[in-house]
This record gives C-alpha cells, structure tokens and sequence, in this order.
C-alpha cells in the first residue's frame, strides 16, 4: 500500500471533517422532524438510484459444463465473479467482513458518524487514510465504479477524493438502507467486492485461494479472505506479502473478539493456524479446458460460435459476446464425456498430436441435433508450433466444424448417400439396376485433370472385379461403385442431387463448391463421388437426418442456458423438420446396412467396403458408408444407428495435396465404430424400421434368408415388415 503523502492526508483530514460536520448538523434537527424528513425522502431518494444500485447487474463469470451438469468443461469471464446468495456463505466469513470493515454494521442507518469521527481522530493522529466508509457505501462505491452502463468517466468519478461524490455515495446509501435489510446488503457486498488475485466476490475468491465453495470457509480462512478487501494487492498471499497478509487476518480475528463474533481462545486457535492455501487457477475461455481433456477445446470454440449467432443473447456479436462474459451464464452443453473421450483417444490411436494429418471426428444425436463429440489429434492452443508447423501440434483452427479458413475436406463416396435419396424422392426404387460399367462415358465436360473419353468425363471403378457388373442401390452402394452412382445421378440431374446434399445440412464453404453449386449444379457430374469439401459435423449430421427418418435438426451445442436468477432462456432447444418423406429415408438406410456387413431387410446385400463395423458393434442394428477421394487424398467413414451419427475424415489440413492413403481407411472405418460403441454402450438395442414395397421394387436377385433367432436381424426385420403390412 502507497505511504499516503503530506497533501492527501491533509484532504483525507478536511474531507471526513466536512462530512462529519453534515453529519453532526443533520443529527442535531429535532427527532420528530429528521424522522419525518427521512420518512418522505426514503421513496423518492431510492427511486433517483442509478438502476445499477436498484437492481444490480454485476458482471459474472459463466460456466460451461458437460451433458451430465456437472463436468466443467471450462467459464468465460472478463469479471471473475460469481454471485452467491448469503446463505451459501459460511456464518464466520460473514461476521469477519463485518468485523473487519464495518463493526456497527447492523446499528447505523447507511452513514456511521462514530466512524467518521474515530476517521477523523486517527487521521489527525496517525498520518493513516480513513474515510470512515461503511459496508452500504463501499457497495456503492463497488456498483458504481464496475456498472457496465456507465461511461468510463462517470466510472472514473465514483472514486474520486471530493465532496460532492462522498455526498453522493452518503446520500446513496441512506437510500439503500430504507428499502434493503442489513442482510441482503451484505449478500450484495460480499459478492462485488475485490479480493485479489484477480477474484471479484467471495465465491470467486473462495475457489481463488481455497479451492472450496464459500459455505465450506473456516474461521481462520474467512479471517484471511476478509482482511484483502482494505488493501487486495499488499495483502494477496498469493501474489502479494504473505507475512503481511498473516498480520492482517490476526487484526480481522481480535475485532471478530471485539464484536463479539468468537471468544478470545477461538482467536488464538485461528492466529495459530499456518497459511494453508489452495489456489485454483480460474479457468477462462476454450483455450483453458483442461489439458487432459484434449478436443473440449474445439468443442467449446464451436459454442462460442454457435453463440454469438444467436439474437436472444443481444443484437450485435460485440453485445453476445460481452452477455458470454459478463452474463453468469449456466451453460449446460450436449458433451458427452464419455464419448468425447474415446473419439479423442480413437484420432490420437491413427495419428498423434505431432503428425501433419488429421483424423477430425464428430458425433451427433439423430431427432435432436445435439453434438456429442467433437475431437482430432490436436492440442486447442494458441501457443507457437514448432519449425514453422503451420497447425500442428496447437490450433485454434476448426477442423471439426469448419468456419474462418477452414472449408473442410473431400469425403468422396460418402456423397453417394444423397444420390441415393434424390433418386429414392424420385420415385426409383431400390431394386433399380444397372449393368455398371469399368468406365462410364458421360455427357459432362472432362477437367484438365479428369480420365478423358473424347472430351468428356469418363469415371471408372476403383475396384472392377469386384465391383462392376448388374447392380441395384443395396450392392451398388455397399460396394461403393462409382459407375452406378454416377450413372443414376445422370438419371435424377446433378442439380436435384446438390439440393439433396444442401437440403440434409452439407454447406459449401469453399467459394468454388459454392459457385458450382448456386450456378452449374445441373452440370456438376463429380458430385456424387464426393468432390465438394464438408467437414465431419456437417457430415455425421446429413446422416444423422437419415437415422432419424427424414428428420433434420440444426446442430446445437448446448441443452440449457441459464440466467443467474434461475431463468431458463429459450434458446437450445431441437430445431428439427421433416425434409425427406421417412419412407425415403428408411429405403436408403436399409441399402446403407449393406457397406457395414449388415444385411437389408430384404437380403440384398452381397459385399461391403466397411464389414469390420458389424464385428465391433457384434450385430447391432448400424448402418454407413465409406468415402476415399481421388487418389486417397482423404479417407471417410460415416457410421450410425437409430441414436448416433459419427463421421471421421483423414486428411491433411494445410495441405490438401499430401495423399493419406488408402491403408489409414480401415483405421478410420474402426474408429468411427468404436465411437458409436461407446455411445450406445448400456442403451437399449434399437432396430432400423424397413422401407415400404413402394421403394423396394422388384430386385432381381432372390431375397436371402438365413436362419436365425437373433431380434435384430435382418431376417427379424423383415419378418417385422411382413407382420406390419398385415
């Protein structure tokens, strides 16, 4: 603490001898009359508040925590405080910041005039600086130098050493007192007052020095918190002078004997006690998620976005970023834990946090949008990488989400899912076939870089021996033959299969996928095999709409928002409607049971490019697809059942020409299983509904059908269908 000079302590010494005189002449008027005075000036005064002092609106820091409510995920604050009501505050800290500031707290009206003239007395005597301020006025003092409305002047002035403001403040807190009890001024008080150490309020500090709530303080604790508040810096054992924060909490503990508060031994008892601190470091925005809670980050920075788009948290992104901030928000998101920590651990198994490639993964909830997970080999972080890495190990970048510079990757045959469903809308059936050529001649123009049949667009099979020849959607899907795909895109037009990827939630978010699209999309020939960039969640979305039976919700990160005064805001509820016919989606789900080693409720499916998923998740009911682009550029798997969606995409970030290669695919296939076996782990096992006749049609290969007692074959689901026609 500054030594106070010659010349402020003569103003110390003048000003609390003004003050004192005021107050000595107002108790001087007649009883009757002073009573009466203050009768009829108590509503009109208390209405002249500034509407920070009537209804406070301190900034607060707000918490986000897991699915479960109670995993911190991590806060944001520009203010580290928390308000607490007071009986969440334990008894001894609430008598210490009495003792401690105001030790006839509970006799005066808002004003001590024994105070101002012990100020006055040891001012004179001692050199010291004491204004003779009372709990009331400090609060006021605290509101008015922190209300977030008021301008940095009208701040400034709340501090400053004049008459006219100590007037103001006595005048306020005179008001105060003749509509708020003692205790909820306390509460007030205690809850903006400046501890050190960055820790506005006593929660805040409570978890700042002592890791604990402020119900759980001890004496000795309360005694040590209570004594920062005169001189937070010089006292700050943390930061500060422990030795002098020691002496401080003995000055706290003889005037809590001095009041009355605790006998002399409870005293000694507490004086004795050893400086036992248990600082928290007070965790604030994405990048101070834990650190062994890689991926929380991306997670987090992708609800920061989500936020800061929504109108009910303040008309500009400056105004909801600030209501994050400052809005002692509730924040309960749709984190799985769980789940989130087998993704991480599933990305970081393919490729570690050192690696160039990434294995970017997002899991959804089908009906609701929720995001389950969010995870990729990499640290949230702004600290540099080293040798001139560009995103590796640390970003902030979304790899998960996309935004910003990030447009996403190639998912290459994964696309054929909205082929399929343009041409299912279309009135096709799933027993639609076509003799699929090694090669295609189309009628689209060939690129500079295309195979070439006199000029135009000739796509081949990456696998013709296994997979050309007579197919339908099930096998053409399960085996992932391009010359089907891009033959019954021709038969659909591109331009209803682009709608189709728009309408399930794909976004172009690189400017030539979105001129193709809003321009030639009747032209786009390549689309089907997945040459537009989309992103994991973008992805795992689409899908999820699909398992939902045509249901698509936008993708939301959180279950509640909750104000501090336990209002719930209307934001983060499903926003969810019907864009595909469920039939439709029930058709293409039962030929997608076909790339994962499943079997159609039809008994179609004869080969698929994924059947390592069946084994992991030991029959249950799944459905998905595979997608490797151009050269295995990037390697895609997309799986889901009725109650998740999960996408995972190998690709290098910052370099879309380093080819990951076509061996890391059955790596990704398993991961993204693995995922959805976490998720439905204990869940009850649900089956896919199958399509009505109207979408089967007449295949041309007989329907398989091995025995069986297992409820969640196919051969189970197609009797299932049998009994539902009646």
């Amino acid at each position: 603490m500054a030594t106070p000079t010659p010349l402020s302590r003569l103003f110390t010494v003048l000003l609390t001898g003004v003050l004192a005189g005021l107050v000595l002449a107002v108790a001087a008027l007649p009883g009757n009359l002073l009573l009466g005075f203050a009768a009829q000036a108590a509503l009109r005064e208390y209405a002249a508040l500034p509407d920070a002092l009537r209804t406070p609106a301190t900034p607060q820091r707000s918490y986000l925590y897991a699915n479960d409510g109670k995993t911190l995920i991590t806060t944001f604050y520009d203010v580290n405080r928390t308000d607490v009501a007071l009986a969440e505050i334990a008894p001894v800290m609430q008598q210490a910041i009495v003792a401690a500031e105001d030790r006839r707290f509970y006799d005066h009206g808002g004003v001590d005039l024994r105070g101002m003239l012990r100020a006055l007395v040891s001012n004179v005597s001692s050199g010291t600086e004491q204004g003779g301020s009372t709990l009331t006025m400090q609060y006021v003092r605290n509101v008015l130098k922190s209300d977030p409305n008021r301008t940095a002047e009208e701040r400034a002035a709340a501090t400053e050493q004049t008459v006219g403001r100590k007037l103001q403040e006595i005048r306020y807190a005179k008001a105060l007192e003749q509509q708020l009890s003692k205790d909820e001024i306390l509460n007030r008080y205690l809850n903006i007052a400046y501890f050190g150490s960055g820790a506005y309020g006593i929660a805040a500090a409570s978890q700042r020095y002592f890791s604990k709530p402020p119900a759980e303080l001890t004496l000795a604790e309360s005694a040590l918190l209570a004594g920062l508040v005169q001189s937070p810096e010089a006292y700050n054992p943390i930061d500060g002078d422990a030795d002098a924060a020691l002496n401080r909490r003995a000055y706290v503990l003889d005037s809590m004997f001095a009041t009355g508060a605790i006998t002399a031994e409870q005293a000694a008892q507490a004086k004795a006690e050893e400086l036992a601190l248990d600082p928290s470091d007070q965790a604030n925005g994405c990048t101070a998620t834990a650190s062994a809670a890689d991926g929380w980050g991306f997670f987090c920075d992708y609800l920061r976005r989500w936020w800061i788009a929504q109108p009910e948290f303040g008309d500009t992104v400056e105004e909801r970023e600030q209501a994050l901030r400052r809005g002692g928000y509730t924040v309960v998101t749709t984190l799985d834990p769980q789940i989130q920590a087998t993704a991480q651990q599933q990305a970081t198994d393919i490729y570690g946090y050192d690696n160039k490639r990434a294995v970017p993964i997002a899991a959804v909830e089908p009906g609701t949008g929720r995001v389950l997970a969010m995870a990729v080999n990499r640290h949230y972080s702004v600290d540099a990488n080293p040798d001139g890495q560009l995103n590796y190990p640390n970003t902030v970048n979304p790899l998960i989400s996309g935004g910003g510079s990030v447009v996403g990757y190639q998912a290459g045959s994964t696309f054929k899912l909205f082929t399929m469903l343009a041409a299912l809308e279309s009135g096709r059936t799933l027993s639609t076939g076509f003799d699929a050529p090694s090669r295609l001649p189309t009628r689209y123009a060939a690129g500079s870089d295309d195979s070439a049949c006199n000029g135009q667009w000739c796509p081949a099979n990456a696998n013709p021996q296994w997979m050309d020849g007579y197919r339908m959607m099930w096998d053409g899907f399960g085996r992932s033959v391009n010359t089907y795909f891009v033959w019954l895109a021709e038969q659909v037009g591109q331009d209803k299969v682009v709608e189709m990827a728009q309408r399930l939630g794909i976004t172009f978010r690189a400017e030539a996928d979105a001129n193709f699209a809003e321009n030639n999309a009747a032209n786009w020939g390549a689309f089907t095999l997945g040459v537009a960039a989309t992103t994991p969640l973008d992805l795992a979305n689409a899908y999820a709409t699909v398992a939902a039976e045509g249901t698509y919700c936008a993708p939301v990160p959180v279950v509640s928002v909750t104000a501090p005064d336990g209002e719930r805001l209307p934001v983060g509820d499903p926003s969810c409607r019907q864009v595909l016919d469920p039939d439709v989606a029930r058709a293409a789900t039962d030929a997608a049971r076909c790339p994962v080693g499943q079997q159609s409720a039809f008994g179609q499916c004869n080969g698929g490019t994924a059947t390592s998923v069946n084994r992991i998740l030991d029959g249950r009911p799944v459905a998905g697809k595979t997608g490797s682009s151009e050269n295995a550029a990037t390697e895609t798997f997309v799986g889901f059942t009725p109650q998740v969606a999960v996408a995972g995409i190998a690709a290098n970030p910052d370099d879309p020409t380093d080819l990951v290669g076509s061996a890391v695919q059955a790596q990704v296939i398993d991961a993204v299983a693995r995922i959805i076996a976490t998720a439905v782990d204990g869940e009850p096992v649900e089956s896919f509904t199958a399509p009505s006749q109207d979408l089967v049609g007449t295949p041309r290969r007989p329907v398989e059908r091995a025995p069986t007692t297992d409820p969640t074959s196919p051969l189970s689901d197609l009797r299932r269908w049998f009994q539902n026609r009646g």
